[in-house]
């Protein structure tokens, strides 16, 4: 276990470079300067804020100290607000992101999980074609449009909950519900079909034979078996989850990581661009990585040291 953690970790960092370097490779391609006319009266002005942001520099002096500013965790100022750095910024906001997709994944696991289950215990029922019913719709409709829908009718018409701030759980729910309800649908898909096939099998018949009740069957015998599906596809949906908060959070003007990401991206501020990007990118590999131990100890079949080099 140790040597297959060890070697996905080499893995990890060997990314995470290759993001860094491609999202530097795109920062500098970019034609023209951060510094608007506003900013720079005269070309002495703009010569003296470049030099103070090192982009005077030749691109692999600007490449190296950007490498050595993510070794030492110090990602540097805000172009547009130099009284904020870039880790106040991350520090500020992705505990709210980090808070809406936590809840959005734990609502999509737990929901898409009783509703995948429900419908392979009620095969070819009303119960079966309405939930998948509502999966296919889930899948279908981008969080985007679900998000606008909720808040007309939900938050404008009826008044039931509040937009546009982030100060009660009640500000959570429709971002949740928009975030949540295309994973939702995924893994109650993913979940019916895989129970459906487990409940077949033969251990399955004999636990029947035995006598036990459905209900230990269902949840000890079978679920196990039928979640490997899911978690394979955990790295994924945990991936379309995080990044998909900046568009909702952006919709329901939730003061997060999508906030400053999209502002730095309109005003081209070139540090909190890179320094959202190669965070996040950090978080998302962290967590794949975490996905691919918990498929390894869900599943007791499958040797993490077979992985390494196709052991015996």
């Amino acid at each position: 276990m140790f040597r297959y953690i060890l070697k996905r970790l080499l893995i990890a960092l060997i990314t995470l470079w290759i993001i860094v370097t491609i999202t530097f490779v795109l920062m500098v391609s970019v034609p023209g300067s951060p510094f608007n006319s506003e900013q720079t009266s005269n070309e002495a002005i703009q010569a003296n804020l470049e030099a103070h942001y090192n982009l005077d520099k030749p691109y692999h002096i600007q490449y190296l100290l950007y490498l050595k500013s993510i070794a030492t965790l110090d990602l540097g100022p805000s172009i547009k607000q130099p009284s904020q750095t870039v880790n106040d910024l991350l520090g500020r906001g992705f505990p709210i992101s980090f808070e809406l997709g936590m809840v959005t994944i734990i609502v999509a696991v737990i929901s898409g999980i009783l509703l995948g289950i429900l419908s392979a215990l009620r095969h070819n029922g009303i119960i079966d074609y309405l939930a998948m019913g509502f999966a296919v719709l889930g899948i279908s409709i981008p969080n985007f449009i679900l998000a606008t829908f909720l808040i007309q009718q939900l938050a404008v018409n009826l008044k039931i909950f509040p937009v546009a701030t982030w100060s009660s759980p009640m500000h959570m729910v429709l971002p949740v519900i928009a975030l949540a309800t295309g994973p939702m649908a995924i893994i109650a898909r993913l979940t019916r079909s895989s129970m459906l096939e487990v409940l077949t099998q033969d251990y399955i018949k004999m636990a029947r034979a035995k006598g036990l009740s459905p209900w230990k069957i269902t949840i000890k015998h079978a679920l196990r078996n039928a979640l490997m599906p899911v978690v394979t596809i955990m790295g994924t949906l945990l991936a379309g989850i995080l990044t998909g908060t900046f568009v909702i959070e952006q919709i329901f003007a939730i003061p997060g990581m999508g906030k400053y990401f999209v502002e730095s991206v309109n005003q081209r501020d070139y540090p909190v661009i890179m320094g959202t990007t190669v965070f996040y990118s950090a978080f998302l590999i962290f967590m794949l990585l975490l996905v691919d131990i918990a498929y390894g100890i869900l599943d007791p079949r499958i040797k993490l040291h077979k992985k390494e080099g196709g052991e015996g």
